[in-house]
């Protein structure tokens, strides 16, 4: 199919990579603009430019899409679908419309949960056990669009939203490609989202940072997976701000939320509803990630410190 790509982030890389594997003929490439990154805000483009370019695909990165000045440049491609993965833009009707397919967009949740910008963390700081990969009709609508293929994945009780976004480009990349050729074989039958309020996955800040060791220990370990790694869970350990990077569920019970109940190796933590949380990586202000079990060979943490003080 002669392909129009939009998609900025890392994550869009791998549905990108899949159609230039699949012999699609991806004609054009519409990304966010370069931003300046790091301390030297050197201006950097985004990964899914980068790839384009190394395959010689031409890139368009518009400040905005309502102009009409994009429209042109999709009309002359004469694409026969849109693919949007994380683009980062919201899309007129008279480009939605523009494509003999229209646009299709790969979501990284199931429809009609977590509609919105970040549901790979919302998914598990709320604990969920199954997620996955819906791709979508696009309409005006925000995730709202009828429904053409669903790809479902468990959460591990471990798992980080960074190892589960990695996991999810994935499972993306094949149901985008599996979708593509249902769709040129005239294979799909959409399904249309129930109406209702199912929840919207809105922008993670670092707002929700703090951890709040009142609230139980499955909900601290779910915040800490959640937000790796950024802006990443903190807490103050003597007053002092520590990105938390790493936790575990150790099964043990405490006293007091926040209060540190052993200090060999790790970090024991009693929560709110009496459970405890093994903090196994933390990040001091300004100093390197490390194990705690190395922290603590140079930081002395005694047992009843309350933590979040």
């Amino acid at each position: 199919m002669k392909v129009i790509f939009m998609g900025t982030p890392d994550f869009a890389v791998c549905c990108l990579q899949k159609l230039i594997d699949e012999k699609h003929d991806v004609c054009a490439v519409f990304s966010q603009p370069d931003k300046p990154v790091g301390r030297k805000q050197i201006l950097t483009p985004p990964p899914v430019k980068s790839l384009a370019l190394e395959n010689n695909i031409p890139v368009y990165q518009p400040v905005t899409m309502k102009d009409g000045k994009a429209l042109g440049i999709i009309n002359e491609y004469q694409p026969d679908i849109i693919v949007v993965v994380a683009y980062g833009k919201i899309l007129p009707k008279e480009i939605l419309t523009s494509a003999k397919y229209g646009c299709v967009n790969v979501h990284a949740s199931l429809l009609p949960k977590y509609r919105g910008a970040a549901p790979i963390q919302w998914a598990v700081i709320n604990g969920d056990s199954e997620t996955g990969v819906t791709i979508m009709q696009m309409d005006e609508g925000l995730d709202t669009g009828d429904m053409l293929y669903v790809e479902k994945t468990p959460i591990g009780e471990n798992e980080t939203s960074e190892e589960l976004f990695d996991r999810l480009s994935l499972i993306g990349a094949d149901a985008l490609a599996k979708t593509l050729k249902n769709i040129e074989a005239g294979n799909i039958e959409p399904i249309k989202q129930p109406k209702g309020d199912f929840g919207y996955a809105e922008k993670i800040t670092k707002d929700i940072s703090n951890i709040d060791w009142n609230k139980s220990a499955q909900e601290v370990h779910n915040l800490v997976r959640g937000l790796q790694t950024w802006p990443c869970a903190v807490t103050t350990i003597n007053g002092k701000k520590f990105k938390i990077h790493k936790t575990a569920l150790p099964g043990k019970t405490g006293n007091k939320a926040g209060e540190v109940v052993d200090n060999k190796n790790v970090i024991t933590v009693s929560c709110g509803d009496g459970k405890c949380v093994d903090i196994l990586e933390l990040q001091a202000d300004g100093k390197k990630r490390m194990d705690t079990a190395s922290f603590l060979l140079g930081n002395k943490i005694d047992t009843g410190t309350i933590l979040g003080e």
